[in-house]
């Protein structure tokens, strides 16, 4: 350890392990250091099924009901991944996908009106949904149209509106959409987490639905993909990627002390030993002192026995309550896998109901996806602070991600990833120049 490196890296959390790739594919030296035993920081995957309930301090589960606990592999954090994100292709830029293999997700839907419906994405869909009454359906049937042939490099493609200059709202408006639809349309398709969007420019949402389109015109059933044997491969499949690099792995190693000399990191200390560096990247658990709270995240594990009800049987999909159909500030995501993806025993799925907590009663806010379920034969429920740094970093060179939000997709880490590099690095990385060529089975 008593070297000096371009870039120490401290904990192994999904963004950690993609710098640590990133950064050792760019020439860096890198070590990358955890206080824990395994991969994965906040974001990891437990197995077998007996550490799960042992870190949740419940009794041992029975085989007899739940099967082989080795069969099990359940991420703390599941998130899917676009089929057209950012992502993936990082994953192919970096070559990581040599080391990986994805499943399509076969559903993507929203709760509307009490019940849940597929997102239409299309002009036969929208045609076809039962989200919105008839004339409403060629109003949006139209605004789909117009989505998909939008070019920003061809202005006639805009027709009378400028995405550049005019909101959300503005464009939502000359295609005469509802509130209904303007509330499914934002939020399952667009992925915006609260309404703030509306005001926004209309170009950055025109961006959001195309990738989900995108993202959807790859595999067809959904946007969504999901790594075999859980999301625990990705970040050891980019500290492999990190060690073939020339990167350092050290895990069970305190970290005693981040050494700043003038007010910039010059090393990290473990013990008596310190090793010297340029840049130190981290989660916030390592520099509690320059991180603030922001809120609090829900989340809840329910292992179950069968599909969530109303999915046409699903062996996994993703369902977004919009904020506004249950009175909140803030959405409600519920995501499905199951055996079909390696990560449960035969016959079982693995649901996740998240949120931004709002109120001190953070199990009454997921109670509406939790009643999607179904029945449940176990639940695991946690309360996570979400932190962000308090600056960029670019004095003192130690640069910080934030926690894991309450969505479904990867989207938000990816955009915190990319921001990190760029704060480290000074580049920006260019997704335009990725061929997607990588196929999911």
């Amino acid at each position: 350890m008593d070297e000096e490196y371009d870039a120490i890296v401290l904990g192994t959390g999904l963004k950690e392990c993609i710098l640590s790739g990133m950064l050792s594919v760019s020439g860096k030296k890198v070590l990358h250091i955890d206080r824990n035993k395994y991969y994965g920081g906040e974001s990891a995957s437990i197995t077998p099924l007996e550490e799960l309930f042992s870190k949740f301090g419940s009794t041992l589960p029975d085989e007899v009901t739940f099967g082989r606990g080795r069969d099990w592999n359940v991420d703390l954090i599941p998130k899917f991944l676009m089929a057209n994100g950012s992502l993936v292709k990082l994953l192919i830029h970096t070559g990581v996908t040599r080391y990986l293999e994805f499943k399509s997700v076969e559903g993507s839907y929203v709760f509307k009106g009490g019940k849940i419906s597929k997102v239409p994405v299309d002009q036969k869909e929208a045609l076809a949904s039962d989200l919105m009454g008839l004339f409403e359906k060629r109003r949006f049937r139209n605004f789909l149209v117009y989505i998909q042939e939008f070019s920003e490099a061809d202005p006639k493609t805009w027709k009378d509106i400028n995405p550049q200059s005019a909101t959300t709202a503005q464009l939502y408006d000359k295609f005469g959409l509802d509130p209904n639809t303007k509330d499914f349309t934002g939020h399952a398709l667009a992925l915006y987490r609260d309404d703030e969007y509306i005001n926004d420019l209309a170009i950055h949402t025109i961006r959001r639905i195309k990738l989900y389109s995108d993202s959807l015109a790859r595999y067809g059933k959904s946007p969504y993909l999901y790594p075999m044997y859980g999301l625990g491969e990705l970040p050891q499949s980019f500290a492999r990627l990190s060690a073939i690099y020339g990167g350092t792995y050290m895990l069970d190693k305190p970290v005693d002390e981040i050494v700043i000399e003038n007010g910039k990191v010059v090393g990290v200390r473990s013990g008596t030993e310190i090793a010297r560096c340029k840049q130190v990247y981290c989660d916030p658990s390592y520099v509690q002192d320059r991180v603030k709270k922001l809120n609090q995240v829900i989340r809840c594990i329910c292992l179950m026995d069968h599909p969530i009800p109303n999915t046409k049987d699903a062996l996994s999909c993703q369902i977004i309550i919009p904020q506004k159909q249950v009175n909140r500030k803030s959405d409600i995501y519920v995501s499905l896998v199951s055996y079909t993806h390696q990560v449960s025993a035969k016959g079982w799925f693995i649901a996740m109901v998240s949120t931004t907590v709002e109120t001190d009663n953070p199990e009454l806010e997921i109670k509406p996806g939790l009643d999607l379920l179904g029945s449940y034969k176990k639940k695991f429920v946690t309360v996570s602070d979400y932190y962000e740094p308090t600056d960029l970093g670019t004095e003192s060179q130690i640069f910080i991600s934030t926690s894991y939000d309450a969505t479904t997709h990867f989207e938000t880490v990816c955009t915190d990833v990319v921001n990190l590099f760029k704060r480290g690095t000074g580049e920006d990385f260019d997704f335009s120049k990725i061929k997607l060529e990588e196929e999911a089975s």
